[in-house]
């Protein structure tokens, strides 16, 4: 007897039309969050094309954004992919709501609105908090190292543009020379085009001489957070102005041989990776809330060094939520005197570790880190062990998640300004998957 299957007629054309909605089951991560952006303001999308007059039809920002941040929070960042997906996808196809808007229009208005999509951070923390997924009772902070939108090949050390300088040089100086020769030597030479490769090497050293300027520029910045002055004759000085032993290895504003530069995007840092090496990237950090690990403060610097940056995050979180948190958990890299004393006043206990957990605390003078004393002894007590043991717990996953579930492992932008917004993009993206998810529980 023969098998009894279902009806199946691909060929059979839909006899009443249907409702896209209805092929994405109840629940679906995409009808949050078009619900979701419906409710955002996106005032500040439609005023840049109020100007441009009735005979402009630009696609309407609301469906754009919708499908911008269901990408990001399903891991498609490239514009040339969500433009597939806009075919091929039953969900982007729904937010898409019939509109096919090619991946440069995509790429486009991500470019002209990063700014914008940033901002819908704040206002995506601040309904989070509505639907009681922020508590605001203890938060932590963790930095994690996104590689930025920058060739590791296309990067140079001090030394090498200096050495690069003097070669452009001479080979320039060489072909104005050989250009200035008589007719009758340049027919024994080999046919050149003279003025294209002065202009190609001269292109080349202005960009060189650029970056070295830049790298210039940050080392005399360093120096003189550091005390030293132009006139120091390299010897280090007290207080006081007098010489106190030993002398720099370089003179002021000269970096290291060493130290380098990236010409596709200057703002990036060469930093440390997780499993060795070293690329061009930005130090991207998050604050957690304990509740359900919401994102709720995203930003981004370009030092390598954690350092000086968790009174930066707690004025971030005080802004987009305007209150701040009862408590925050960091790890060592953290820690600092003149930190911990900026915070000592304000209305957040600050537990932050002062050393690996493995090894005994470190000892610090009660004169001059009064402040590190008397966190060493806060993390001695039982209560100070117990919050901070809740640390990895809270930071860590966000970060895991938007590296290996999400597969956010590179910037699309360059420059430290859009870099920064795109950083909130991704946390904003998210926080709705997030959202999403504890709504349904």
């Amino acid at each position: 007897m023969a098998a009894n299957y279902l009806p199946y007629e691909p060929g059979q054309m839909l006899l009443l039309p249907g409702a896209i909605q209805d092929w994405l089951p109840e629940g679906h991560l995409a009808h949050f969050i078009s619900d979701t952006v419906d409710t955002l303001d996106l005032g500040a999308f439609h005023a840049r094309y109020e100007k441009d007059g009735p005979r402009n039809q630009p696609f309407h920002p609301a469906m754009m954004v919708k499908v911008l941040v269901y990408g990001y929070a399903t891991g498609v960042f490239s514009s040339r992919k969500i433009a597939r997906k806009l075919h091929e996808d039953v969900a982007f196809r729904m937010l898409g709501a019939g509109n096919f808007p090619a991946h440069r229009t995509i790429r486009e208005f991500r470019a002209n609105h990063l700014r914008e999509l940033s901002e819908l951070f704040v206002q995506v923390v601040r309904l989070a908090r509505e639907m009681g997924l922020v508590k605001l009772g203890t938060i932590a902070v963790d930095g994690t190292k996104v590689k930025a939108n920058a060739s590791r090949h296309k990067a140079m050390s001090y030394a090498r543009m200096v050495q690069s300088e003097r070669e452009l040089t001479a080979q320039i100086d060489a072909l104005m020379a050989r250009a200035k020769a008589a007719d009758e030597a340049e027919r024994n030479e080999p046919e050149v085009d003279i003025p294209a490769e002065i202009a190609r090497r001269e292109t080349r050293l202005a960009a060189i001489r650029a970056a070295r300027e830049r790298l210039e520029q940050r080392q005399r910045e360093a120096d003189t957070e550091r005390g030293r002055h132009p006139d120091d004759e390299n010897k280090p000085r007290g207080k006081d102005g007098r010489p106190k032993g030993g002398r720099y290895l370089r003179d002021f504003g000269v970096p290291k041989e060493s130290a380098q530069e990236n010409f596709t995007d200057p703002d990036s840092r060469i930093m440390k990776r997780a499993g060795g090496g070293f690329d061009a990237g930005y130090n991207a950090q998050t604050a957690v809330d304990e509740a359900a690990h919401i994102i709720v403060a995203a930003e981004l610097t370009n030092s390598s060094s954690d350092a000086a940056q968790l009174p930066r995050l707690l004025r971030a979180v005080r802004e987009n939520l305007e209150a701040p948190p009862g408590q925050v958990l960091a790890d060592t890299g953290y820690h600092g005197e003149q930190v911990l004393a900026e915070l000592a006043t304000g209305p957040t206990e600050v537990v932050v570790a002062l050393g690996r957990e493995s090894k005994d605390q470190l000892r610090f003078d009660a004169q001059r880190s009064p402040h590190l004393v008397a966190m060493a002894a806060k993390l001695q007590t039982e209560r100070g062990k117990a919050a901070y043991r809740r640390r990895k717990w809270i930071a860590e996953p966000p970060n895991g998640w938007i590296k290996h579930v999400l597969g956010f492992r590179q910037f699309s932008v360059r420059g430290l300004e859009r870099v920064t917004a795109e950083w909130k993009l991704v946390c904003l993206a998210l926080n709705l998957r997030r959202m999403a998810t504890m709504r349904a529980i």
